[in-house]
């Protein structure tokens, strides 16, 4: 009776073997997706690779001759510098504070446009905007919007507080508060990507399951915590990967406003200065190669720590 009672879990979390029409499904699928997976996946590994190679020279573009190999050189130099740990707190505060806000209010915006249903083609239109603007263009208005020279913050929090605030704040005149406009203007501009993806999410979620809730006595928040947000998991954990590699290569926002500026240098703008700026392309590459290794590590965690099953949507 135990050795029953003990073999069922592990027979019933056996995978049933594909059928015949599931199988030919799959191959058909390889088959149609081989050849452009074949060819992002030349696109995307050569410069790895290239970039790998590099990282174990010492090579500057300003002397073509002096290229040496130095192995793993470039990396120690990379990992010694303090300011590359810096640059990774600065990263990861501002990809937290997005994130997490952008889920938050990405969250709310797709609630509020899959239960509007009159004007739902004109609030989908119009929460796309801030998107659809190039992030360049994005980070100069909020540059000259908190600028003490051309802003026009200063003058409405001055207003507002009855003359307490002052018209002579500098809002990128030290770290926090160049952190907090560079990340409001991260939040401004892709909390409307976050809420497509929580979109399609909420649409895949059957009706009937909360109008049943709803029969049982759920409340709203009930029915929001204990149907809504379950089904969507993996909705949330594409949303919330997405949105974290990107903005862990944050890098035109900060270039704008600060420039590096009060120890506000990210990942990206140190490869930049590294890369571009000095023309040392062996220790760029090697900066690169660890920007690339914190994305992967970055995606291995949310992978396994939501342990979604992609491929069954659930």
């Amino acid at each position: 009776m135990s050795t029953a009672v003990d073999d069922t879990p592990q027979q019933s979390r056996r995978k049933a073997p594909l059928s015949d029409r599931a199988r030919s499904e799959r191959n058909l699928g390889w088959l149609l997706s081989g050849p452009a997976f074949l060819v992002m996946l030349a696109v995307t590994l050569f410069p790895i690779l290239y970039a790998l190679w590099n990282s174990l020279f010492q090579f500057r573009l300003t002397d073509p001759e002096g290229r040496r190999f130095v192995g793993l050189q470039n990396y120690a130099t990379a990992l010694g510098d303090e300011l590359w740990w810096k640059a990774t707190g600065v990263t990861a505060v501002i990809t937290l504070i997005t994130v997490v806000v952008e889920l938050v209010l990405g969250f709310l915006i797709a609630l509020l446009m899959h239960r509007v249903v009159l004007p739902r083609k004109t609030l989908r239109t119009i929460v796309l905007i801030p998107y659809s603007i190039v992030t360049v263009v994005s980070a100069y208005a909020w540059l000259y919007a908190f600028r003490v020279d051309t802003g026009f913050v200063n003058y409405w929090m001055n207003t507002l507080t009855f003359g307490a605030f002052g018209e002579g704040f500098n809002w990128f005149g030290s770290f926090w508060p160049a952190v907090f406009v560079i990340s409001l203007s991260e939040i401004w501009k892709t909390t409307p990507f976050m809420s497509l993806l929580l979109l399609a999410g909420l649409a895949q979620i059957d009706g009937a399951m909360e109008e049943a809730a709803a029969v049982d006595g759920a409340g709203f928040w009930q029915r929001l915590w204990k149907v809504v947000i379950p089904n969507m998991k993996a909705a949330v954990m594409v949303a919330l990967l997405f949105r974290t590699l990107d903005a862990f290569r944050i890098f035109d926002n900060p270039f704008i406003m600060t420039g590096g500026a009060n120890e506000t240098s990210t990942l990206s703008m140190v490869v930049y200065r590294q890369t571009i700026e000095r023309m040392d392309i062996g220790l760029g590459s090697a900066l690169s190669v660890l920007l690339f290794a914190y994305v992967v590590l970055i995606a291995l965690v949310f992978v396994k720590g939501f342990k979604v099953d992609l491929t069954e949507g659930k």
